[in-house]
C-alpha cells in the first residue's frame, strides 16, 4: 500500500495534478483522460518499473454518457506490484494507442476496435482480428444479440499489412514468392495460418491470420450464470481445462471475498500441476511429431493418457472436465484417488527420462531447435511473453513464487530458466517444469489437509443431495440458489495464476446480478503469437514450424 501512497505522490508531482486513484478489490486503479494516456504509460514504464502491459480491456456501459471504459492492465516485475489505468471516453472519440510504448498491445487494440468499433489514433493497422471482413457492428457491446451470428462468403487475399514501422510494404524491387502455411497445414492444426514472403528458401516477411476458432467465451459469459461459464473456461486451453477451471473461479472468489477449504486448495494444485505436465507433453510432443519425430509423440501421449484416466476417476470426463467450483471442488475424491497420483507420478519420471534420452541430446531435434527464434528478455518483455516463453531468455518470473497462492510459497520447488531464449532452452524449460511439477504433486498428495472440499455457504454453494431430498431447508437453499444464482457484490476483480503456457487472467466485472457483466480472459498465448512475424524473419520455411510448436500456440485460447 505504500508503494501505491508513494506512486500517487510520484504522479501528482511529475504532472502538477491531483490523479484519482481507487481501490476495488484488492486492485489499484488510476483514472485518467485520453489525453494524458501516452504520457503516464511512458513514465510509469520509464520510472516506475512497469515494464510489462498484460492486457488491454474495453467495457461498455450504455447508461454512461461516456459509455466505454478501456482498462490497461500493468505489472512491474521489479516491485511485483500491479496496477491499473482506466479511461472513459465516447464512442466518437479516438484513444492514442499504446503500442509504440508496449509493442504487445498491437492486437489487443484491434480486439477492441473489432468487439467495440473503439478507434486508437496512430495505430498502423487498425482492422478486425477475430471475426471476418464482413462481420457488421460490435459483439461485445450489449446491445448486440448474443445469438446474432454471421458468415462469411468471401475469404481475404494473401495480405502483408504488419510492416514493423506500420509504413505499407513496398517489395517491388524484390522477386519475392508468396506461400501460404495453413491453415489446413498439419502443423498449423487447422486454426492458424502464415502468410509469408519468401526470398527464396528465407522468410523475408511473415504476417498471421487468426480467429478460426473463435467461440465468443466472453459474449457467452455475460449470458449465463457464473457457474455454468466453468463448462466454456474447458474450451479455452483444453491442453489443460482444469488449470482455467481454477483460474476462473479462483477470480470468482476474489470478487466475493471468500478463501476456499485447504483441501480444496490442496486438490486444485494436484490438477494444476497434473495439466501442467500434460500440456508440456502436448507441446513437445506435437512438436516432435511436426519435424518427424512420430516415436517421441506417441511415447509422450502415453503418459498424458494416464494423466486423464486420473481426471475421469475424480469426475467422469478426460478432456474437458469442470472440476472446480466457485467455492471449492464439485465433488470428494474417490478412494485411494492420491494413491494412485503418487504411483503416476513414479511412472511419469520415467516418462520424462525416456523423452529427455529421446529428444534432448539427439542431433536432428537440437539441429532444428537451437537458434531459431531467439528473443532477448528485454524483448520478451516488450511483446508480453510469460510463462516458458518468457523464463527461456533468463527471466525467473513465475507467479506461483512471485505472488503465490492456495499455498505454493510451502513447496519445495525450483523455477527452471533458460539462457538464450531460443526454442531449444523452451523446450529445456518445459521438460525441467514437468520434473518439478511431479516434485510438487508428491509433496501435496503426502500431506493433502483433512476437511471439506468446498465451503458451505448457502448463497455460493448448492447442497449435497442428501440435503436436498433429506430436508425442507436444504431443498429451499437449492431452490433458492438455483433461481436466483450466485450474485457477486458489484465490482471488479483482475486474477491471474500461473498456467503452462504462462499468466492467465480474468477480468471480471459484476453488477450485482447473477451473470457477469464483464468477463474478459488474458490469453497466455495471444501476446506471444503477435510476435511470430517478427521472429521469423531471415528463418527458412522450415523454421516456421519449428517457432510455431515452441510457442505452444492453443487456438482455443488465442480466438476464444
Amino acid at each position: 500500500m505504500s508503494s501505491i501512497k508513494q506512486l500517487k505522490q510520484d504522479l501528482n508531482q511529475r504532472f502538477k495534478k491531483e490523479f484519482v486513484f481507487n481501490q476495488i478489490c484488492h486492485s489499484h486503479i488510476l483514472e485518467l483522460e485520453t489525453g494524458e494516456l501516452t504520457s503516464v504509460l511512458q513514465y510509469l514504464k520509464k520510472y516506475q518499473s512497469f515494464d510489462f502491459l498484460m492486457c488491454v480491456t474495453g467495457v461498455h456501459y450504455p447508461e454512461r454518457e461516456k459509455e466505454f471504459e478501456v482498462c490497461y492492465e500493468l505489472f512491474s516485475v521489479k516491485k511485483i506490484s500491479r496496477l491499473r489505468i482506466k479511461v472513459f471516453v465516447k464512442e466518437e472519440e479516438v484513444i492514442p494507442t499504446a503500442q509504440f510504448i508496449y509493442p504487445t498491445a498491437d492486437w489487443f487494440e484491434r480486439e477492441i476496435y473489432d468487439m467495440y468499433g473503439l478507434k486508437f489514433k496512430d495505430h498502423p493497422n487498425m482492422k478486425r482480428i477475430l471475426t471476418h471482413h464482413q462481420f457488421k457492428g460490435y459483439p461485445l457491446r450489449k446491445d448486440y444479440p448474443a445469438d446474432l451470428q454471421q458468415h462469411l462468403s468471401e475469404s481475404l487475399e494473401f495480405s502483408m499489412d504488419n510492416e514493423p514501422d506500420g509504413k505499407a510494404p513496398d517489395f517491388k524491387d524484390k522477386d519475392l514468392i508468396p506461400l501460404n502455411i495453413g491453415p489446413s497445414h498439419p502443423a498449423t492444426h487447422g486454426t492458424l495460418r502464415i502468410m509469408a514472403l519468401m526470398d527464396g528458401e528465407k522468410i523475408y516477411r511473415a504476417n498471421v491470420e487468426i480467429g478460426y476458432l473463435h467461440r465468443c467465451f466472453e459474449k457467452m459469459a455475460e449470458v449465463h450464470p457464473y457457474n455454468q461459464v466453468i463448462p466454456y473456461t474447458d474450451r479455452l486451453n483444453y491442453c489443460s481445462s482444469p488449470m482455467n477451471n481454477v483460474g476462473y473461479c479462483k477470480t470468482v472468489e476474489e470478487l466475493l471475498d471468500v478463501e476456499i477449504p485447504p483441501k480444496a486448495q490442496a486438490m486444485r494444485i494436484i490438477l494444476c500441476e497434473l495439466s501442467r505436465i500434460i500440456d508440456h507433453i502436448v507441446c513437445i510432443g506435437a512438436a516432435a511429431f511436426d519435424l518427424g519425430a512420430l516415436t517421441g509423440f506417441f511415447q509422450a501421449f502415453t503418459y498424458r493418457e494416464k494423466v486423464y484416466t486420473l481426471f475421469e476417476k475424480l469426475c467422469g470426463a478426460r478432456l474437458t472436465v469442470s472440476m472446480t467450483r466457485v467455492g471449492g471442488m464439485a465433488n470428494e475424491p474417490p478412494k485411494n484417488w492420491f494413491k494412485d497420483i503418487l504411483q503416476f507420478c513414479k511412472e511419469m519420471k520415467g516418462g520424462i527420462k525416456d523423452i529427455d534420452t529421446l529428444l534432448t541430446y539427439n542431433k536432428i531435434w537440437m539441429q532444428r531447435n537451437q537458434k531459431v527464434g531467439v528473443i532477448d528478455t528485454e524483448q520478451a518483455i516488450s511483446w508480453g511473453y510469460t510463462g516458458p516463453c518468457l523464463r527461456s531468455t533468463g527471466l525467473n518470473l513465475d507467479l506461483r513464487k512471485v505472488e503465490p497462492y492456495y499455498g505454493y510459497e510451502s513447496l519445495d520447488f525450483e523455477i527452471p530458466v533458460g539462457t538464450t531464449g531460443d526454442a531449444y532452452d523452451r523446450y529445456l524449460v518445459r521438460l525441467e517444469e514437468m520434473r518439478q511439477s511431479v516434485k510438487i504433486i508428491e509433496q501435496v498428495c503426502k500431506n493433502v489437509p483433512a476437511g471439506d472440499y468446498t465451503i458451505r455457504d448457502k448463497d455460493i454453494v448448492l447442497p449435497e443431495k442428501k440435503e436436498v431430498y433429506g430436508n425442507i431447508e436444504g431443498l429451499m437453499n437449492h431452490f433458492m440458489l438455483v433461481i436466483h444464482g450466485l450474485r457477486p457484490p458489484k465490482g471488479e476483480c483482475y486474477s491471474a495464476t500461473e498456467a503452462a503456457n504462462g499468466e492467465l487472467g480474468f477480468y471480471l466485472v459484476s453488477d450485482g446480478g447473477p451473470k457477469p457483466y464483464r468477463l474478459k480472459v488474458r490469453p497466455p498465448c495471444f501476446p506471444i503469437y503477435q510476435s511470430f512475424p517478427h521472429c521469423i524473419q531471415g528463418f527458412l520455411t522450415s523454421d516456421a514450424i519449428t517457432l510455431l510448436g515452441s510457442m505452444n500456440i492453443i487456438a482455443g485460447e488465442l480466438d476464444r
